[in-house]
């Protein structure tokens, strides 16, 4: 049964998937499904009807994929400093 404190069950997960991970010995194993999707995503996403060669598709995908990471990087960085900001005001 779950813990009825949500810090304490949040810990005991957190413990649970550090040994599930710690007993995984092939890590990119247990992401390969993950991680192909990501890569469809974003294939779908630069080439939806399919008319590009496949290594300009993937070279296309991979620099969206890098523009969403930056682009989600800013806003974590955005958030961070409003949150300073607002820290320093108070």
């Amino acid at each position: 049964m779950a813990h009825p404190d949500p810090a304490r069950r949040s810990q005991i997960a957190s413990m649970a998937a550090h040994v599930s991970w710690a007993r995984t010995p092939i890590r990119a194993e247990r992401t390969r499904a993950a991680t192909r999707a990501s890569q469809a995503r974003f294939e779908k996403q630069v080439d939806p009807d399919g008319l590009m060669a496949p290594a300009d598709r993937a070279a296309a995908a991979d620099s969206a994929m890098r523009a969403h990471r930056r682009a989600m990087a800013k806003k974590r960085w955005d958030a961070y400093r409003a949150d300073q900001a607002a820290k320093k005001a108070a």
